[in-house]
């Protein structure tokens, strides 16, 4: 499972964030509608992906580059 491995933790998380800006993107008023509560989680992680883009467009390439020719 994702939650004992530290690395594939890190991909689900960083998969989530790159996910919810795209669904973002297309649709806004799917995820605006839910700002609080468990499903503000996703909201918030758009916002992550369209704010810190360049960091977690960095993070991508090193992830993918790692589970490509490290593992």
């Amino acid at each position: 499972s994702a939650i004992f491995n530290f690395q594939s933790l890190l991909t689900v998380v960083l998969l989530l964030i790159c996910t919810c800006a795209y669904i973002r993107s297309l649709a806004p008023s799917l995820l605006d509608k839910n700002k609080t509560g468990l499903l503000g989680i996703f909201w918030k992680c758009a916002r992550i992906g369209e704010r810190k883009s360049p960091y977690v467009a960095v993070c991508c390439v090193v992830m993918a580059f790692s589970i490509l020719f490290v593992q």
